[in-house]
């Protein structure tokens, strides 16, 4: 897992600049505290930050093959999960190799295979590979977009990197947000291949760039199909579990210390059972941590889907599977830190406003990278076999719109209530809200002769697996690398994705319960408790300490800076409002404390990137 950059210049004479190649590359430096390296041509610069989870003492990058028509230079972030097969087959080939990397058996899969290599690949992973043979880069991301790819395109060629900092680090970029970017910021849909900064695209999941002379061109080489399933349902149980198992094999893979997040849900702990089993065959015993917020259980009161803390659960499975388990126990109101906001924006690069959730699961990155390199995660799983409520609640699963947003807002329409009226009247979130839900509808593949509960459960599921699970693993893999840590989810193989997608809905709910498949699949290694457990959200503090400080910090805000740019994204009396309501009688304290935290994460966005906005 790494860091990645790059500058492309048919027209500029790249050795005259070094200085801006390596502001690039260290702008990445958390996603790769353990080496720096900078390949630089004529027209091409290559930057790479690693940190090293395969080989420790290989795999430098850039990577270069010279050959006789020109040098092959690859800059590399992720990992190929099937490399050792991979690099049995390409030896098979002719191939020598001089690291055992994954790195170098991806740079020699292009050498075999060209831009076809990607149907040979198996893992995360978003790499740039420069062919001086023919002047020619090529980007390439994974099936599910796990690792991230941002390119601008310039008048001579195109500036790249992992994330958007990368890019803004160049001095030619300007920092601009438009109406656009706004809207995607304000949303809450990540969008595929839509990054918020003007002039500045996101290399969607499943696809390849090539940048010539001539241009810029992306393309797909993968997307979800619809196919038939001819599995029964005990079949479908049993392959279920088989991909699930030979994936979190495959990903328990590394030359550094491994651990698990675990939840005590049912995702968390179908990884946990499966590789604790596999680490118990080779003598070794699974390591899992999990976070918790002092006094949760005290002040728990359980609602229509917060049905029960987590840490008994995570006990339970820990004393099943046997792990080596610790929790982690945060104070609520400490996570309400200004500092701590600085950091998970400035990971993210986006004022998102999930404020302690963010918080939280950097906090819990922190103290994991103190043990270990490479976690494993249960993201995708929800997506996949139909976990939300909303899958299941009737009115939910036939409006037009997002779902999710849709049960968060408790109705159809996308308002913020907190933007200034002529910006929201400009953003237009409604009609931006129901052109990217069609456009995204419009996507969803199907079968000939499908009825429409089937054709609206793909809708259902596409939706998912294309604009909710992106928002969650960026999410992710912003927090997790800003401390060095890897973190792999194994529900996000493409072949499991594949699987699940064709599978039908009334296999999915056959239980009477949500992700029916995935539950029997996951029933021989998790315990009872586990089994019959309700799915609960990602928790968050109830700590009414944690929202008073968080008002502290807008009415600081309001009395010493009432001339802050905040106040062009969010209306003032709106502000005023949030800071005076008393938090323990509010009507929507969930949407009370949504609008405290987007005014903070906005306002420190500001201040980290003084964004030019185009208002």
């Amino acid at each position: 897992m790494c860091g990645i950059t790059g500058w492309i210049a048919f027209d500029t004479d790249l050795t005259h600049h070094q200085e801006a190649v390596d502001a690039m590359t260290r702008s990445m430096a958390a996603r790769g505290p353990d080496a720096s390296g900078v390949w630089i041509s004529r027209h091409a610069a290559l930057g790479h930050r690693r940190l090293a989870v395969i080989d420790l003492d290989g795999g430098a990058q850039p990577m270069t093959e010279e050959t006789a028509d020109g040098p092959v230079v690859m800059t590399y972030s992720g990992e190929a999960y099937n490399f050792v097969a991979l690099r049995r087959h390409l030896r098979g080939r002719g191939h020598r190799f001089r690291t055992s990397s994954d790195t170098e058996v991806v740079l020699r899969a292009y050498l075999e295979w060209g831009d076809r290599l990607v149907d040979h690949l198996v893992g995360m992973y978003a790499f740039a590979i420069w062919d001086g043979r023919r002047d020619r880069l090529l980007m390439v991301r994974d099936r599910l977009g796990v690792k991230p790819l941002y390119y601008h395109p310039t008048a001579d060629g195109v500036l790249f990197g992992s994330e958007p900092k990368a890019i803004l680090a160049h001095p030619r970029v300007e920092a601009a947000v438009d109406h656009d970017g706004l809207r995607e910021i304000m949303l809450g849909v990540k969008t595929p291949g839509v990054a918020i900064w003007r002039g500045m695209r996101e290399v969607h999941p499943g696809s390849l760039v090539t940048v010539e002379r001539g241009g810029v061109r992306e393309a797909p080489y993968w997307r979800l199909t619809a196919r038939p399933h001819t599995d029964d349902l005990a079949t479908t149980h049993a392959h279920t579990r088989q991909l699930l198992s030979g994936t979190v094999r495959e990903q328990l893979v590394a030359d550094v210390p491994r651990c698990l997040l675990l939840s005590g849900g049912l995702d968390s702990s179908a990884i946990a059972g499966f590789g604790a089993g596999e680490l118990d065959a080779h003598g070794q015993r699974l390591r899992t941590f999990s976070v918790d917020f002092l006094g949760h259980a005290d002040r728990f009161t359980p609602d229509a889907h917060n049905v029960s803390p987590d840490a008994p659960y995570v006990r339970a499975v820990a004393a099943f599977l046997g792990t080596d388990h610790t929790d982690l126990v945060l104070d609520g109101a400490g996570l309400a830190d200004p500092g701590l906001r600085h950091a998970a924006v400035r990971a993210r690069d986006l004022p998102v406003g999930r404020g302690d959730m963010d918080h939280s699961l950097l906090r819990l990155f922190t103290a994991i990278r103190d043990h270990g390199t490479v976690a494993l995660s249960g993201e995708g799983a929800d997506e996949m076999f139909g976990g939300y409520w909303w899958f299941h609640d009737a009115a939910l699963r036939e409006a037009p719109g997002f779902p999710w947003l849709i049960a968060a807002l408790g109705r159809v329409r996308q308002e913020r209530a907190f933007l200034p009226q002529d910006l929201s009247t400009a953003l237009d979130l409604p009609g931006h809200a129901t052109g990217r839900y069609r456009e995204a509808v419009a996507e969803t593949p199907s079968l000939d002769g499908e009825d429409a509960a089937q054709r609206r459960s793909r809708e259902l599921l596409h939706l998912h697996m294309t604009r909710s699970l992106a928002g969650m693993l960026e999410r992710k893999d912003r927090l997790s690398m800003a401390v060095g840590l890897e973190v792999r989810v194994p529900f996000c193989d493409h072949r499991i994705a594949e699987y699940a997608f064709n599978i039908p809905w009334s296999f999915h709910v056959a239980d009477g319960r949500e992700k029916s498949v995935l539950r029997a699949a996951a029933r021989p290694v998790i315990p009872d408790t586990v089994f019959g457990r309700l799915k609960n959200p990602y928790p968050m503090t109830r700590d009414l300490g944690y929202v008073r400080s968080l008002q502290d910090q807008i009415r600081q805000v309001l009395t010493h800076h009432p001339g802050h740019d905040v106040f062009a994204l969010f209306d003032k009396t709106a502000a005023m409002k949030a800071a005076s309501a008393d938090p323990a009688d509010h009507p929507n304290p969930h949407g009370h404390r949504a609008a405290l935290e987007k005014f903070l994460d906005l306002r420190t966005w500001l201040d980290i990137y003084r964004p030019v906005l185009m208002l």
